[in-house]
């Protein structure tokens, strides 16, 4: 029972300290951040510090300097005292014979000088007895005295009548009810006389500890004060540059009209002056840009509206010249018209890109979801594409998973994303088999399409989902794509609140995921398959990551 309670008390010790080290480790933290954070902080806390350590100096300096003005002054009253006695001694025993009887009256003589208070002791001593250590008042001990200073006296010559020596001690006293007390203790010598004057340091003491208390008491005061001093100073000019902050905050998120409150003619007037300047340029700026950008974006739709009318002329009068291009007599008008047909498709496919462009443009490009199955998209994507794999010598290798793979999605642009990469594998793809994988887990689905062709030079990861980008611009476009397809293909996955992702190796090939949430509207965190693909080689990879907000 004894161990079973041991290990119990062991075990919630140790969870008690690991909660005590876990409150401190977050206390510290929070305080770290705090003055990582705040400029107001760490000046406050560097002004602590250096206050402390200024006023700790000082404050030792002054108690150093008051302790040795009243050891002065005690010392000084004690060699007068001294000399006064010495000179008692060799007025009433020097001249006499019987010294045994008269050193005794002559001790209470000089204790009766005390006073009262008793404010020092006496102990004499006569260096001829060898028998009696000395006399000393108020039962005071003879080792009260220090064999040092009995020993300078010792040393001194006979011409030295009057030599005195003093230092510090201890106080003892025969009667144990009396504590030892430090004290100063003067000596001197008269003849065979050894005088010592013994004087208790307790007022000084007690004086010592009110001032250091009184100095230790005004310097945290002090420091305290200074802090504050600091923390209104520093504050005057914090929350100017704390608001500044704030606006550029406010700037940032789109909040043009944001400006600061201009108060008197200092340096943060002119701060907050600046700021309002630079705030307004900005906006005259953006401004400016925002209507170009719609101009642009209106004449490109325009543009495109506009060259539909005379397309369909051109077009109806294309597919008769296309129909009866068996009946020409000259076989280069018939190659002619087939080069017109293609050209005009492409045309077309590019003039449906242009308005889709400036739809996303503009803002205007709306979500249509539903739920479906990803896997019935990928097989009619693959579908439209395969007759331009088969031409061009590829094979579409499909790895689907055997469970449906539902999500809210567009159907129109995600088959417009899928057939996108698919034509984009099978005109990169050298030829080689073409593979399309599908995946899902609790939030997302991913799908990702891999070709074993030329693959992405260091540096073409960045570009890849530029407009009009090629990778060889000497290299002609043989699937008549329009250059704006990946483009398009990001902004729709944007659009759903997904990913598209590139990667790819020189000579490896590459591999385009796109990963989608499966509810519409929905944080994406991760996706179902790697964007970089299996047994891809040991080189370094080279991606680029395009997410919502980029």
């Amino acid at each position: 029972m004894t161990t079973i309670n041991m290990t119990a008390i062991r075990r919630n010790v140790r969870r008690g300290l690991v909660t005590f080290r876990r409150v401190v480790r977050g206390v510290a933290r929070r305080l770290y951040t705090r003055w990582r954070r705040s400029i107001q902080v760490r000046v406050v806390t560097s002004t602590l510090v250096i206050s402390a350590i200024v006023v700790a100096i000082l404050g030792a300096f002054l108690q150093l300097r008051i302790s040795s003005a009243l050891l002065e002054a005690k010392t000084k009253t004690a060699t007068g005292q001294l000399d006064e006695g010495l000179a008692a001694v060799r007025r009433e025993l020097a001249s006499s014979a019987e010294t045994g009887g008269r050193v005794e009256s002559v001790v209470n003589g000089l204790r009766a000088r005390s006073g009262p208070s008793g404010l020092y002791e006496v102990y004499i001593r006569d260096t001829s007895n060898m028998f009696v250590d000395g006399w000393g008042t108020n039962g005071l001990g003879p080792e009260s005295v220090p064999r040092r200073l009995r020993e300078q006296l010792k040393q001194a010559t006979a011409s030295s009548s009057f030599t005195t020596a003093s230092t510090y001690g201890t106080l003892k006293y025969t009667d144990p009810e009396r504590p030892p007390q430090r004290g100063l203790i003067v000596g001197g010598k008269a003849g065979q006389f050894e005088l010592y004057y013994l004087f208790p340091l307790t007022q000084e003491e007690r004086t010592l500890t009110v001032v250091q208390r009184t100095l230790v008491g005004v310097g945290a005061v002090l420091v305290l004060l200074l802090a504050a001093i600091a923390s209104l100073v520093t504050r005057q000019v914090v929350i100017p540059v704390r608001l500044a902050a704030q606006g550029a905050q406010r700037l940032a998120a789109g909040r043009l009209e944001e400006r600061m409150r201009v108060r008197g003619e200092d340096d943060l007037a002119r701060l907050a002056t600046s700021f309002n300047d630079m705030a307004a340029n900005l906006q005259d700026k953006i401004g400016e840009l925002e209507d170009l950008s719609q101009v642009q974006r209106q004449f490109v739709s325009d543009v495109s509206h506009e060259l539909r009318t005379p397309l369909t002329t051109i077009r109806i009068a294309a597919d008769m010249l296309y129909e009866h291009r068996d009946t020409f007599d000259d076989p280069s008008v018939g190659r002619s018209a087939e080069l017109l047909q293609s050209q005009l498709e492409r045309f077309e496919s590019l003039l449906a890109d242009l308005l889709e462009i400036s739809r996303h443009d503009a803002g205007a490009a709306t979500l249509d979801a539903e739920s479906v199955d990803v896997r019935d998209l990928v097989l009619r994507a693959v579908g439209d594409s395969q007759t331009l794999a088969e031409r061009k010598g590829s094979k579409v290798v499909l790895q689907l998973p055997g469970e449906p793979c539902m999500a809210e999605v567009d159907r129109r642009r995600v088959e417009r994303i899928l057939r996108n990469l698919l034509v984009n594998a099978v005109e990169h793809g050298e030829g080689e088999d073409i593979v399309v994988s599908v995946a899902a887990d609790r939030d997302a689905v991913a799908v990702a399409v891999r070709d074993h062709g030329v693959g992405l030079k260091p540096g073409e990861g960045q570009m890849v989902f530029d407009r009009f980008w090629r990778a060889d611009p000497a290299r002609a476009r043989t699937t008549g794509g329009t250059g704006l397809g990946l483009s398009i293909s990001r902004e729709d996955a944007q659009l759903h609140g997904g990913w598209l992702q590139a990667w790819g190796e020189p000579g490896v090939g590459s591999q385009f995921r796109l990963s989608l949430p499966r509810i519409a509207g929905a944080e994406l965190r991760g996706s179902p398959l790697p964007l970089v693909p299996p047994g891809a080689g040991t080189s370094r990879p080279l991606f680029v990551e395009l997410e919502v907000g980029e």
